[in-house]
């Protein structure tokens, strides 16, 4: 058997559906050998573009997504892709080819040192020198990938290696081990800080962002009477129209829903991380009482020291704290006031109904059309910031975003991943012009996989986030504007369906019709920013709200 045969034999032990990737002449052998898998090689036209998609598998599954490219400029691609699944912990296997090690002809031609280059970006990677280790480094880089916190790997498969004889062999097993639940004295301490607390409230994080949280989160603010925040990663883990959900924390000044930490004396995170919400936002006199709880310990930081830590299954952590509090319960009435004022300044209060729309009505327009479970996927730039203040999520993982890395052009990937994951929903993306601009190519590949996929091209014909930042800072409009194609025309172009939305058009029943029409339709959907100044400032809620 050749050596590319047992590789691929080994990902199909690993239970991999896709690759994702751009194929190259130094991982022919490894492209023959997946020809004759049961895996599907979803090539893309672009290799940043086939790491985002394989990162959102990852995230959505919780097992590693995989994606190839080739040497040199092939792996270079994929390194934005790779570090927004690093950031992002999510989950990814990435391979790439790579000249002879014996008897390389073709001298320094495309050759870089890609192991060191992915090495900061990555939990862990490897050049593969010698083809019997391949079944032990495949199992390993998908159980570092899958390990909490998860993240990038990479394996380099030498040309000479892939497409070498050896012996027949057999890959390792896969084994899926359970996660080890939390020390019993820590838990002990934790429901003990609780219990002494005057007015705990939790935040909820990316990496809670699982099925079992969810539940177990649910049960565990109806037993003690406890509200809980989001972040924009963490949005849906607790569904904002439970009664004790107190929304998302979505912008990086203190808003409404942040009233409710000034409340609080003791702050419990459910897998934070400080990359994806600074905690000087809500921490910025560093006096909160802070219980970490998560997978893995807390990374120091001057803004987010906890108390107390306790490491393990975050689901067996919450079922086992509320067995411990039982018949503890805290007042709920003051913030219950506050959930109802806020609630109705960001989802009750009709958004202003003008042409072009506002983000505020693009949040609500969307939320008519999209189902509990259907799932929309943001790109980012300044739209992403009202959608995650202002859309109501219902179930985990039902809004992709990135707030990590936070990188534009992979909005319209995640979607494409979204829909594969889950061909039952409705999936939208929304993306901004500068960002769908960057992978805007992979419109082709959505096509051609055939997927019923609707993109929501939120268009202002400028880079609108970094053009709100330069107006704040006091400095003059320039650089930010550049011209567009004609959308509808560009979607046709790639064989999809393009519409523009005009001022007679209600944005939902454009959306309805798209959905019906079914296979890829982008929305051309121009977007009056003229609101942004509401983002600039601090927004506080008055003691007499929550006093009633």
């Amino acid at each position: 058997m050749k050596a590319s045969d047992l590789f691929v034999r080994c990902l199909e032990e690993e239970g991999v559906e896709y690759v994702f990737g751009v194929p190259g002449e130094e991982n022919l052998d490894l492209i023959e050998s997946l020809r004759g898998s049961d895996i599907d090689l979803v090539v893309t036209r672009h290799e940043q573009h086939a790491a985002f998609m394989a990162a959102t598998y990852g995230r959505l599954t919780g097992r590693a997504g995989v994606c190839l490219s080739t040497l040199g400029p092939g792996a270079t691609n994929l390194l934005t892709g790779i570090a927004y699944a690093q950031l992002g912990g999510m989950p990814v296997f990435a391979i790439t080819g790579q000249k002879a090690l014996r008897d390389n002809r073709q001298g320094k031609f495309q050759l870089i040192d890609v192991v060191d280059t992915f090495k900061p970006l990555t939990k862990w990677n490897y050049s593969i020198t010698d083809s019997g280790v391949i079944p032990r480094c495949v199992r390993h880089a998908f159980k570092v990938a899958e390990a909490e916190r998860p993240g990038a790997v990479h394996l380099e498969l030498p040309e000479d290696i892939a497409g070498e004889e050896i012996e027949p062999s057999v890959p390792q097993r896969r084994v899926t081990l359970r996660r080890p639940n939390a020390d019993e004295q820590a838990t002990d301490q934790a429901a003990e800080m609780i219990r002494a607390a005057r007015q705990p409230i939790i935040i909820y994080s990316a990496g809670a962002n699982r099925k079992r949280i969810t539940e177990q989160l649910q049960a565990f603010v109806e037993a003690t009477g406890l509200f809980a925040i989001g972040t924009q990663m963490g949005k849906g883990v607790l569904a904002d129209d439970h009664p004790q959900s107190l929304f998302c924390m979505g912008i990086h000044k203190h808003d409404y829903v942040h009233s409710a930490i000034d409340e609080a004396d003791l702050v419990i995170t459910l897998g934070y991380d400080v990359v994806e919400y600074p905690p000087s936002v809500w921490n910025a006199d560093k006096s909160k009482d802070i219980l970490h709880i998560d997978f893995v310990p807390a990374e120091p930081d001057e803004y987010y020291s906890p108390s107390h830590e306790v490491l393990g299954d975050i689901s067996n952590t919450l079922q086992t704290l509320r067995a411990r509090l039982e018949g503890t319960r805290f007042d709920t009435r003051r913030l219950a006031r506050l959930r109802a004022y806020v609630d109705t300044l960001l989802h009750e209060s009709e958004p202003a109904d003008s042409y072009p729309p506002t983000p505020q009505r693009l949040a609500r327009e969307v939320r008519q059309v999209m189902g509990r479970r259907d799932i929309i996927s943001l790109d980012n730039g300044i739209y992403k910031i009202w959608f995650a203040r202002m859309y109501p999520a219902f179930e985990h993982n039902t809004v992709l975003l990135d707030n990590a890395l936070a990188s534009m052009g992979a909005g319209l990937a995640a979607a494409m991943a979204a829909k594969m994951v889950h061909p039952d929903r409705r999936v939208l993306a929304i993306c901004g012009d500068g960002g769908f601009m960057m992978n805007s190519q992979d419109m082709e590949t959505a096509v051609r996989l055939g997927l019923d996929l609707v993109v929501l091209l939120v268009r202002d014909d400028g880079y609108g986030f970094i053009s709100w930042k330069q107006a704040g800072a006091g400095f003059e409009d320039f650089g930010m504007g550049f011209g567009n194609p004609d959308f509808v025309a560009y979607a046709q172009a790639y064989g999809a369906s393009g519409v523009r939305l005009g001022p007679e058009d209600a944005l939902h029943d454009v959306l309805e019709q798209a959905y019906a029409q079914g296979g890829v339709v982008l929305i051309d959907c121009p977007v009056d920013y003229s609101v942004n100044k509401e983002l600039d400032v601090e927004h506080h809620v008055e003691a007499s709200v929550l006093d009633g």
